[in-house]
């Protein structure tokens, strides 16, 4: 059954510092802060988290729908995705904005420096849910996810899914600060599963005033996702956390999508009923993939991979 996945649609501009952000940015002017750094490499890519999340959950054998909005220049994305055999019809095309526009620099330790254009993202809250009932082009839609999109869009989103009874996930990811804390708290309590990673937790759990424990132990949570890049990832159900390890990439070319990877896993195995345990090992495994390529939506999965995903 398919996937609805509410997020972002951007195109990716992606460098390379080949030094170091730490040594590049003194701590005691960052009051003053004028910093360049020299970029020898740069790509142009597809980006946003529902593009980068759709196109893994497509290519290991689920089925998404999207829910975010392209600009004037989208309609190469469009087709793209209509490319994989993906559901566009809940994709809003604005005819004034540009698709949003994502720059991003990446040192040495894949530490990332991220500026971002929404453009049309900021009219996302345009599209709808669909009601109760309703079916996509692919049929009933099982599972969901809010990713990070325009903030108008995630609020609405998530009480649409709600009311639709759609179980899904809240991946706040960057756009974590446009909520505070009692608004995080109210759509927490509509959410079926949460998905950070590391810093993303310490931040929530700042504005909220919940640890991690007391927001899994919440009735209607049934587990929350901690990233912790190469160290694997955290499995907190009901209070009590396990670690899932991570799995070793052949080689580390671009950490770009590797969250939005992870978070495919994890809707393809809550749509087959699997333990959150088994989704990120499998997420892990796929993250792996995708770092040792460069580009969110350039990897290819073996048959090995794909045999962990039957069954």
């Amino acid at each position: 059954m398919p996937a609805l996945i509410c997020g972002s649609l951007a195109f990716d501009t992606i460098t390379t510092f080949p030094g170091r952000f730490a040594e590049q940015i003194l701590p005691e002017q960052v009051h003053i802060l004028n910093v360049s750094f020299l970029v020898p490499t740069l790509r142009r890519e597809w980006g946003g988290c529902a593009g980068n999340i759709a196109y893994n959950l497509q290519a290991i054998g689920g089925q998404p729908v999207i829910l975010g909005a392209v600009g004037v220049d989208g309609g190469e994305y469009v087709a793209r995705v209509q490319g994989w055999g993906a559901d566009t019809s809940l994709i809003h095309r604005d005819t004034v904005l540009h698709t949003a526009q994502c720059h991003i620099t990446t040192d040495r330790d894949n530490n990332q420096i991220t500026a971002f254009h929404p453009g049309a993202m900021s009219n996302a809250h345009e599209m709808q849910v669909p009601a109760k009932g309703e079916r996509s082009d692919l049929g009933q839609l099982a599972v969901g996810i809010i990713a990070p999109d325009g903030r108008d869009a995630m609020w609405q989103h998530a009480h649409q899914m709600a009311d639709a009874q759609i179980p899904f996930i809240f991946d706040p990811g960057q756009q974590l600060p446009q909520f505070n804390g009692e608004e995080h708290r109210e759509i927490l309590g509509l959410a079926r599963w949460l998905a950070l990673n590391d810093y993303e937790a310490r931040m929530l759990e700042e504005r909220t005033g919940e640890s991690l424990a007391q927001m899994s132990a919440r009735h209607n949570i049934q587990g929350v996702v901690v990233t912790l890049a190469e160290h694997g990832c955290e499995v907190w159900q009901r209070g009590e956390k396990v670690h899932v390890p991570g799995v070793k990439a052949t080689q580390v070319q671009d950490p770009t999508g590797c969250g939005d990877a992870f978070r495919a896993a994890l809707l393809f195995g809550l749509e087959r009923g699997w333990s959150l345990q088994r989704c990120a090992e499998l997420g892990n495994r796929i993250g792996a993939i995708k770092i040792a390529e460069r580009g969110p939506q350039n990897h290819r999965f073996d048959e090995a991979l794909l045999a962990l995903t039957r069954g």
